[in-house]
Parts: structure tokens; C-alpha cells; sequence
């Protein structure tokens, strides 16, 4: 049984198809500049990667040539399209009437229409990609699996922002947390390799990229989170600012003339790491930097490794303790100077990483002092092997 799992932005469209019964990965692509001139596709299957200059004008003529390179006899890992079991689309925002992956329909994909609001580059993007498979492959079944779903769990008094709860009833604020399928993945993950049943364990898992967000993950569930109302809420992260006093909005705001737009571009695109760097939005170039004696870069680090380090001290309070902290994404899987900084500042808690373990890039591992009260682990997020398990759970209950 295999699943296609499909992330669509705007302009692109990334895809992966999964056996199901081996849970490896056959084929992967990402087709770019949609309805723009010299959209192209590059495709990567058996380890060699093709790249089709093809002009595609919407999602519907993306797809179809994406679908076509599957079964094709030289670059497809099928004879036809019926050995697909499903396609599952990955959708940022499900708001608060998606506590859980849904099988699509037309009522499901209105739904997520309404969520736009609280996600406006992402859910309109997802649903360009399932009306196109709609129209293409209309005979196959498709499952959404959203990033905020696996969020559904906190507590009331953990998601409700203070401020006038009228604005919770009446535009849905309040904190609805993202990364969910990553969070889930690698909590999961790792109480298989620990052997414990995930309900007997209080994990916190660190998923730090250009985006990034801590979560306290406890019986399986998530009960609290960095990220809010959108993913600019929470840590610092590469180009986002995460949490502010909120008068730094209003004031700059003020003295700077800007619009809601541009105050919100500033924060999303001009802030975190890169705007106290002033160098990069790769924390491996502002790495560099700061070892070669740039202070802004070291500054732009320290900031980011203490955020992090206290929203894990937050995490530790929503579940009176923690028994292993992972880390996961860019940064957490492939950066060993901010996993210890990050757990430098913790030692007081008991938590202690060992230099020689923590010298690992982009494997699973354990990373913990012999001594350590709390497991460490390292280990590569797999979203896309995670919205296939969930497509595949989704369907069989049709």
C-alpha cells in the first residue's frame, strides 16, 4: 500500500510517496514556480535526482505532470495510479474544528476555507493542491493532517490569551500551536527507542529550524506549547521574533508610521536570529560569525539558546517534570553548540549532555551525561511519515 502525501504552497508543491508496509520512502520531489514562467520539477527516486524543465500553469497541470512521472517506466516507482491507497494533504491551520486528520470532502475543504483568516499563505495553498486532485484523480480518497491538530489537547486555561474573552468567541484568539505532526512524530519515536509506553513518559520535544517551537508532550498528548495564534509566537527563530511585550508592536508601530501589514512582515521576515545578527537567516553562517569574534551574531545565539531553554523550564512546570528532551529540525538534529548551550543552562535541573555524544549531526542518538537525571535524544523529524501513518488510519475507518 502505498500514500502520496502532498505539501502545497502557493507557488510549489513537495511530495513524497511512502510504502506503507515498510514505512520507506520511494520517491520525493518538489515542483516549483507554479504559474510562473520556468516552473520546473525536480524529482529524486533510487537516489538519483532528475530535474524536467515543465511549464505549469496551476496546481491542477503541476500535479498531473507529478502523477505522470510516478508511473513512468524510467523515473516511477509504479506501473499505475490504482497501487496509490490514498493521498494525504498536510494543512497548517484546522482552527478548533480539527482535533484530529479527516477524510476530505467538500464540507472539510469549506472548513478549512474558513481557517484562512488564521493562516493566509498556508490553507489557501493546501486547498489549491486538493481541488487539483480532485480534478485529476478524483477516484482517490484524501485525508487532511493538520499542524495545530495534535494541539487540541491543552488545557483551557493554557490556549485562552488575557485579554476580553469576547475575542475568543468571536474571532477564535487564542493559542492554537503548530508543528504538531513533527511534535507527534518524534514523541512517539522516541519512546520506541527508550521501549516505554509514550503515556508513561513526560517528553519535551525542542523542534528548532528556521521555524521553531517547544512542546510538553505527556501521556501522548500535548498539553503545552510554544507557538500561538500562528507560528510567529513563542522562541526566537530565524526570521521571526517570537514572544514580545505587545507595546513593542503598538510603539514601533507609532514611531515608524507602519501598517498592520508591514509591522507583521517586520516581525515574520525581519526579526529573530537574523535581525539581531545582522548576517544571516542560517544559524550555521551566524555560528561562524560569532566564532570569528562578531558580536551580534553571539548575541543573536545567546538570545535564542535562552528562549529556548526557558520555554523547556516552562514545559517542565505544565507536567511537574520531564523524563527526556528531544531535539529535532534543522537545528536541533545537525546543531551540537546550541543543543549544549541550550542544556548548559538546565544542568540545574538535572539535565546534563555529553560533549563527545552530542558531536552527532542529522542521526538518531542518545545524547545524555551518564549522570543526567533527564534522557537526551537527537532525532531527525519524519512529517511526511507521519501524515502518511495518519492518511492510512483515516481511511481505514471509511
Amino acid at each position: 500500500m502505498k500514500i502520496l502525501v502532498l505539501n502545497a504552497g502557493s507557488s510549489s508543491l513537495k511530495y513524497q510517496v511512502i510504502d506503507m508496509e515498510t514505512e520507506k520512502m520511494l520517491v520525493k520531489g518538489y515542483f516549483e514556480r507554479i504559474g510562473q514562467p520556468n516552473s520546473f520539477l525536480t524529482h529524486k527516486v533510487n537516489g538519483i535526482k532528475h530535474k524536467f524543465e515543465h511549464q505549469a500553469k496551476n496546481h491542477e497541470q503541476a500535479i498531473k505532470f507529478v502523477l505522470d512521472r510516478l508511473t513512468n517506466s524510467h523515473y516511477g516507482i509504479m506501473k499505475d495510479l490504482s497501487e496509490l491507497a490514498g493521498i494525504g494533504h498536510r494543512v497548517v491551520h484546522g482552527g478548533e474544528k480539527f482535533s484530529d486528520a479527516v477524510v476530505i470532502h467538500d464540507e472539510v475543504i469549506e472548513e478549512i476555507r474558513r481557517c484562512s483568516d488564521l493562516a493566509p499563505l498556508h490553507n489557501p495553498a493546501a486547498i489549491l493542491g486538493m481541488e487539483a486532485c480532485k480534478k485529476v484523480v478524483p477516484y482517490i480518497k484524501m485525508v487532511a493532517v493538520f499542524d495545530t491538530a495534535f494541539h487540541q489537547t491543552l488545557p483551557r486555561a493554557r490556549y485562552i490569551y488575557p485579554i476580553p474573552y469576547k475575542y475568543y468567541e468571536k474571532y477564535g484568539v487564542r493559542k492554537y500551536g503548530f508543528h504538531g505532526t513533527s511534535h507527534q512524530y518524534v514523541s512517539q519515536r522516541v519512546a520506541k527507542l527508550m521501549r516505554k509506553d509514550i503515556k508513561d513518559l513526560k517528553i519535551i520535544n525542542c523542534h528548532l529550524g528556521q521555524g521553531a517551537s517547544v512542546c510538553a508532550i505527556e501521556n501522548g498528548e500535548s498539553v503545552e506549547t510554544s507557538m500561538g495564534l500562528t507560528p510567529l509566537g513563542g522562541i526566537v527563530m530565524g526570521t521571526r521574533s517570537g514572544d514580545l511585550d505587545p507595546s513593542v508592536v503598538t510603539y514601533l508601530m507609532q514611531k515608524g508610521k507602519l501598517s498592520p501589514g508591514k509591522m507583521e512582515n517586520r516581525l515574520n521576515k525581519e526579526s529573530g536570529a537574523y535581525g539581531v545578527s545582522m548576517v544571516s537567516v542560517d544559524f550555521r553562517d551566524i555560528e561562524a560569525e560569532a566564532e570569528a569574534g562578531g558580536h551580534h551574531a553571539k548575541l543573536a545565539l545567546d538570545i535564542f539558546h535562552d528562549t529556548v531553554a526557558a520555554y523547556i523550564a516552562k514545559c517542565m512546570v505544565a507536567m511537574n517534570g520531564v523524563d527526556v528532551l528531544t531535539f529535532t529540525a534543522g537545528v536541533g538534529e545537525k546543531g551540537p553548540i546550541s543543543r549544549k548551550a541550550i542544556c548548559q543552562q538546565l544542568e540545574f535541573l538535572g539535565i546534563k549532555i555529553d560533549d563527545e555524544k552530542n558531536k552527532i549531526r542529522g542521526e538518531e542518538a542518545e545524547l545524555s551525561a551518564h549522570d543526567s537525571k533527564v534522557k537526551i535524544y537527537t532525532i531527525p523529524t519524519n512529517e511526511e511519515l507521519m501524515i502518511a501513518r495518519e492518511t492510512m488510519k483515516y481511511l481505514k475507518q471509511c
